[in-house]
This record gives structure tokens, sequence and C-alpha cells, in this order.
């Protein structure tokens, strides 16, 4: 279940109530007349289940409630209610299944900006693979595979294209060049420093078989990422953040710019290519796949959602008052 508090101008807060009585999915209708100070007007309290969320958020919209009013929205951990199981009944499909597409834009709109933190994070676990690269240890790759934050630019990439959002598209990708760009720089000067001092040099690189798959993209590396990449977008569609961790180990983007980082600092440059065609595959086919999952969910939604009637033309009306 999620609870919606919406602020709602008072003199169209009967119509809102008697549109959240008869839409199927609603319980715990609660309304606070005058309680509401800035912006002024009337609280409604509210609790829908997630299948039927977007109908009504939709509503609301149309109401004109997110421009003279407010919508907030959080997740119901626990619900001890027969009222909250009936209305979980009445909307279709499982509540693990539904997309919340206002959620989904507001979580990748935040996942595709440019921060310390994302860049800092990049950075570190670029510089763990490219260590287990060079020593090669397959348990370091993974660790930087985990701690890579690069999958949320990706999905932002995804939800871009569904909605052909170009800003969007255009920021996540800026992101995920940006972040790639000084992750590899920092690891790479970090490299030149261990080779001035003699620590490595080029026969790092040379006879470690465990790691030739980084710099030898195939077939296979593209089906993982199709895979991982729609694996990764149920994943966030359904809150499962858990399951992002087999996502981060599956596809090998961090361990193929901590290759690049390596093999620019030592001259391999043939190494180079081969990881930045890896890097290109497996982002390549996270989008496709991801894309793909989030148009088929919105599919299905639409032809088999619950459907919740739009305001009444009254209502419309008022909302421009």
């Amino acid at each position: 279940m999620l609870h919606l508090r919406v602020i709602c101008p008072a003199d169209r807060s009967s119509e809102l109530v008697d549109l959240l009585t008869d839409a199927g999915g609603v319980t715990n209708v609660v309304v606070l007349h005058g309680a509401a100070h800035r912006p002024k007007g009337d609280v409604v309290l509210f609790d829908v289940a997630r299948e039927a969320a977007n109908q009504i958020i939709e509503r609301l919209k149309e109401l004109g409630l997110a421009e003279e009013g407010s919508i907030a929205i959080e997740r119901v951990d626990l619900s001890l209610s027969r009222a909250a199981d009936t209305a979980e009944a009445e909307a279709p499909g499982a509540p693990d299944d539904a997309v919340v597409w206002e959620d989904l834009s507001t979580q990748v709109s935040a996942e595709c900006r440019i921060t310390w933190a994302y860049l800092a994070f990049l950075a570190i676990a670029t510089q763990i693979a490219a260590i287990g690269v060079l020593l090669p240890s397959i348990i370091l790759i993974v660790g930087g595979m985990v701690l890579g934050p690069e999958f949320g630019a990706v999905a932002a990439v995804c939800f871009g294209l569904l909605r052909r959002d170009w800003r969007l598209i255009t920021l996540a990708v800026r992101t995920l060049v940006i972040g790639f760009t000084v992750a590899i720089a920092v690891t790479c000067a970090c490299a030149l420093v261990s080779r001035g001092l003699g620590w490595i040099g080029p026969e790092n690189l040379n006879g470690h078989t465990e790691v030739e798959f980084i710099v030898k993209p195939d077939k296979w590396s593209f089906i993982i990422a199709l895979l991982a990449g729609a694996a990764g977008v149920l994943s966030i569609t359904a809150g499962k953040s858990s399951a992002l961790v087999g996502v981060f180990i599956s596809v090998t983007t961090v361990p193929a710019a901590g290759y690049i980082a390596i093999a620019i600092a030592l001259g391999k440059w043939d190494d180079v290519t081969g990881s930045v065609a890896q890097l290109a595959v497996n982002i390549t086919g996270m989008v496709i796949a991801g894309t793909t999952t989030l148009l088929l969910q919105r599919f299905f939604w639409s032809k088999y959602g619950l459907r919740i009637a739009s305001p009444t033309p009254r209502m419309r009306g008022n909302s421009s008052v």
C-alpha cells in the first residue's frame, strides 16, 4: 500500500472525496477541513494499493492538485486493516509487479545527477577493479563491480527513452561519460605513479588468463548485459534493491574502466581498445533490455490495469479557478 497526503483547495475537496470513494483500490480516506495553511486548503489522507496508484495520481494531477495544492506519497510498510486488504484485492495484479511511474521518475532523476559522492564511488570502484586486474584477483574485481553506482544513470537513460525525455537522456549520458572519464583519469594517474615507483610494469598484464574476458567482449558479454539490464530495471520498479547486487556482479562496466586506465598507463593500446569495446557492449545491452522491460511493463498495465474514471467536466473546470 501507498499512503498519500493531498492538500486540496476547499472548494474542490468534496469532489476529490467523491472520486476517492468511488475508486477501486482506495481506502482509509480521511478529510481534515481547513488544516492546511501553506498552501491553504483541506488535507485529504488516504491509502491506495500500488496497482491502482498510477490511475489515482493521474486523476489528482488532472484536478490541478499538483499545481494548486500538494501531493505527497510514502510507502506503508505494515497495514493491519481488513479494509486495506479489500482495497488491494480490488486492484488487479500483484503489488511487486506494479510500477508507480511518478516514483520511478523521481528516482531516476536523482540517480542521473553528477555529485561528489557518485564520482568518488565510481573512482574508488574503478581503482579496486584495476588492482584486481593487476594482481590478478577476481574477488577484487567483483568488489569493484558491487561498489560501482553507474546503473542508476543507465536506468535513467532507459526511462528517458520510454518517455522520449531527451533532457533526461542527455543528463544521464553526461553523468555516465563524465563519471567514467573521471574514474579512468584518477585510476590512470595512480597507475602512472605506481609505474614510476617501479611497482608495476607492462609485464603485469601478460599471461593473466583470469581477466582476459574483460578485454575480449563477445556474444555472451552482450547476452549477459541484456539479462542484467532487464533484471536491474525489474529490481528498481519492484523495490527489490537486493537484486541489484546480482546485476552489478554480472556486468563488466567497472572492470572495463579499470582495465582501460591500467592499459593506458602501461602503454598496452590493444587492451585499451578491447576494454572500451567491453564497456560499450555492456552499457548498450543494458539500455536495450532496460528500455524493452519498461515498455512491456507499461503495455501490461495500460491494457490490464485498473481503470479509474477521469474527473467530471465540472471538476476539471474548477481546477482552473
